[in-house]
């Protein structure tokens, strides 16, 4: 038997064109689904790195205080060797790390160090409760600092250095390692090296403020030998005590001195008070015999300009003239006399006889009458 499907059917008179292959149209979409897809990536990605520059580029960007300076360091190193490099408050831009590295100095700002020899052991909790730790009858070398004096005595000392960064402040911030530490040698240097030079009577009352200043002159030639770039501003909070075992001895040396010095300036006062005294009554005396004598010699020059005046007078009639002055002068002699008696000359030179009665009549006294009774 045969199937007439089981053969093909051949139609010798008519064939068949053969029919076209079917379009891909899965394929083709996936791919363009794609190449969209990629597109939009690109350009996301596009806009991604657009905005990260702009952040990049954005975050270079810093300010200056008014009390600071700036270097930029490309690459590690500042862009210029000089004061150049320098930029001043404000704002400013540079590439972000790790290409470029801002530095700020603050040159216009107050640094502080504190010494740290010649003071006792002690904690920092026990200085903010004002505890003192018991004073001990040696000092132990490895713990406790002190300072030795010109006259071989020892106390301790500390202070606080306040100073600047000096323009434009370069070698302070790139030159050394830790220019602070640096500083605070120097510090501690001048505090030793003026401890040396003093006696400890000086440094605890006589000459403390000379003390100071050749911490301040020591730590200036030393910063300006080393080159750190910095400016003393001051030296503040300086304390200097004897040792605390010591104390009492110190202040009664103290107290023996002080009253020492109360009772020299007594005296010098009460010597310059006797001095000025003494100068003044001498200069009222001087100027009183001054005086004395310029009435004198004024007098003295009267007289005799009245002597000259009365001179052709006397030349005239010189009995006459003597008559006036003796008259004038009895007068002013026997100004209190009750009797004035005056006996000129004889003409033969001869004195005249004078008869006094010495025992004169006393005066009878007057009686008073008795008033009459006029009942009688």
């Amino acid at each position: 038997m045969s199937d007439a499907h089981d053969h093909p059917h051949h139609d010798h008179g008519h064939e068949h064109p053969p029919a076209p292959p079917a379009p891909e149209v899965s394929d083709d979409s996936g791919s363009q689904a794609l190449s969209e897809a990629l597109r939009s990536s690109f350009a996301i990605i596009k806009v991604i790195m657009v905005g990260l520059l702009i952040v990049f580029l954005g975050s270079g960007f810093f300010t200056v205080g008014p009390q600071e300076k700036a270097v930029i360091l490309r690459l590690g190193k500042p862009t210029s060797e000089d004061e150049k490099a320098l930029l001043g408050p404000g704002a400013h831009w540079a590439f972000p790390y790790p290409i470029d590295e801002v530095v700020k100095i603050p040159i216009g700002q107050a640094q502080a160090v504190n010494s740290t020899v010649g003071w006792y052991f002690t904690t920092p909790a026990m200085e903010a409760a004002k505890q003192e730790p018991e004073p001990r009858d040696s000092l132990n070398p490895a713990a406790d600092g002190y300072l030795l004096t010109a006259d071989e005595n020892i106390i301790h000392a500390r202070a606080t250095l306040r100073y600047r960064i000096a323009e434009p402040g370069l070698r302070y911030m790139f030159d050394f390692t830790a220019t602070s530490n640096l500083v605070q040698n120097a510090f501690n240097n001048a505090l030793v090296y003026a401890a040396a030079r003093y006696n400890v009577d000086d440094i605890l009352t006589r000459d403390s403020a000379g003390f100071r200043e050749t911490i301040r002159a020591r730590l200036e030639q030393l910063v300006a030998q080393q080159q750190l770039g910095i400016k003393v501003d001051q030296i503040d909070n300086l304390r200097v005590i004897p040792p605390r075992k010591l104390a009492g001895a110190f202040a009664a040396v103290s107290d023996a001195g002080v009253k020492s010095s109360t009772l020299v300036n007594q005296a010098k006062s009460y010597e310059a008070e006797t001095v000025n005294k003494a100068r003044a009554e001498a200069k009222a005396r001087v100027n009183q015999g001054e005086n004395e004598r310029n009435r004198l010699v004024e007098s003295i020059a009267a007289e005799a300009q009245r002597f000259t005046n009365n001179l052709p007078a006397w030349q005239r009639n010189r009995d006459l003239v003597a008559r006036q002055y003796q008259t004038e002068t009895l007068k002013r002699v026997l100004a209190g006399a009750q009797d004035k008696i005056i006996l000129p000359d004889r003409a033969n030179g001869k004195p005249l006889e004078l008869r006094l009665q010495l025992s004169r009549e006393p005066v009878k006294p007057k009686t008073v009458e008795q008033p009459k009774d006029e009942h009688r």
